[in-house]
Parts: structure tokens; C-alpha cells; sequence
């Protein structure tokens, strides 16, 4: 593996690209039929409701690490429960749910799962970079602040390399910081139609693009 290139990733399988297309199909054809999307999205959020921030943050902090898209519940969180736990409370909550999956994946990576996922991180052309004293922070912003590999994979990546765990946990946690506030804002303003918050998510969301888009590459060049 070349120093520069500590990730290396195949195209997406054309599995999951059957998976986005049939999805976005199925929704243009429920459009069609005249299916009330809102009254299901409604009916969705009810069901959040009713089992509780104690089970959604939960799931929050587990199901990520199995592949679920972290985005989808951080986008829900907002209009879930901030009428329960106000807007801090459960960007707070969300918080704690990634610092627990976070903990998870390295565990599972570095110890529970390591042989399996290893031979995944390979079948699906991952590389797992060296990490050294010197590079372990470098490697792990990088990584963190590639885009294309998914979220869950990143932390594997990161716990079979053997970053040092504290290190690991910081990082990763500033790094998604930015964008789980974004998206928790931007989901409770697409949800209540409040255009002042649509706009303070899409400008964090900007603002992080940007910031990422400079560490990234101030900090690409100096892997060891």
C-alpha cells in the first residue's frame, strides 16, 4: 500500500446500485398512485415517538455499526424528540449515541470481529493502512474525512489498523461533530417547513464541506 493512498475502495457493487434505483422508483410510482407520503412519514414519526428516546438513541448507537446510514437518524432525531428534550437535549443525546457506536466498532474491529472483518475490508478492497506513532493522527483524519467510504466502515478501518483508542474516539467524534448538528437542524426544519433552520443546517453543512475539504488536504500529504 502506497503512504498516500491509505484507503482504497472498489466501485460501488452494482447490488447497491439496484438497491438506490428501485428504491427512488418505488417512490416515484407511490407518487403516482396518489399514496400520501406525508401522512406515512407522519404515521413513521409516531411510531418514534412511542418507543422512546431511550430505544431510538439506542439503535442510534447500535445499528450504525451493522451498516444502517447514521444520517437517518440523526435526520429524525430533531422533530422526534425536541418538543420532549428541547433541541440541545437531543443533539446532546445524538452525541452520546456515536461516542457509544464509536466504542462499539473499534471493540468489534479490533478484538470481537477482527478476522471477519478483515477479510470484508479485503473482499470489498479496503486497505488497511500502517499506522505508526508519528502518522496515527494524520491516518486517522484523512480516513475520517475521506468521502466514499461509509461511516461504519471508517471506524473498522481505523480499529483494524490499531489506532490508539483515545486518539481514535476524538478524532472521529470532532470529525462527524459538524455534521450530526447539520443534519438533527436540517431535519427539523424539513419536517416543520421552518425555512430559518433548513437554511442554519444547509450553512453548517457548508461550513463543514469547506473546513473538511482543508484539513484534508493540509493533512494528506503528511502520512508517513
Amino acid at each position: 500500500m502506497s503512504p498516500d493512498e491509505p484507503v482504497k475502495k472498489r466501485k460501488l457493487p452494482l447490488f447497491q446500485l439496484c438497491i438506490v434505483a428501485f428504491v427512488i422508483v418505488a417512490a416515484a410510482l407511490l407518487l403516482l398512485r396518489g399514496v400520501n407520503l406525508r401522512g406515512l412519514a407522519t404515521q413513521g414519526m409516531a411510531v418514534i415517538r412511542d418507543a422512546g428516546p431511550w430505544v431510538y438513541f439506542a439503535a442510534t448507537a447500535f445499528l450504525p455499526a451493522v451498516g444502517a446510514p447514521l444520517s437517518a437518524f440523526t435526520i429524525v432525531a430533531g422533530e422526534a424528540f425536541a418538543p420532549q428534550m428541547s433541541m440541545a437535549g437531543v443533539i446532546a443525546a445524538v452525541m452520546v449515541a456515536i461516542a457509544a457506536n464509536l466504542a462499539l466498532t473499534y471493540w468489534l474491529a479490533r478484538y470481537a470481529l477482527r478476522p471477519l472483518l478483515s477479510k470484508f475490508a479485503e473482499r470489498y478492497g479496503y486497505s488497511i493502512p500502517r499506522v505508526t506513532e508519528s502518522n496515527a493522527l494524520n491516518i486517522a483524519l484523512v480516513i475520517r474525512l475521506t468521502p466514499g467510504p461509509p461511516f461504519f466502515m471508517q471506524s473498522y478501518i481505523l480499529g483494524l489498523a490499531e489506532v490508539p483508542f483515545r486518539l481514535y474516539m476524538v478524532v472521529s467524534w470532532l470529525c462527524i461533530l459538524p455534521w450530526s448538528v447539520a443534519f438533527v437542524v436540517l431535519g427539523k426544519g424539513v419536517f416543520n417547513g421552518n425555512f430559518k433552520l433548513v437554511g442554519t443546517g444547509v450553512g453548517v453543512l457548508v461550513a463543514a464541506t469547506a473546513f473538511v475539504h482543508w484539513i484534508r488536504k493540509r493533512y494528506a500529504a503528511r502520512i508517513d
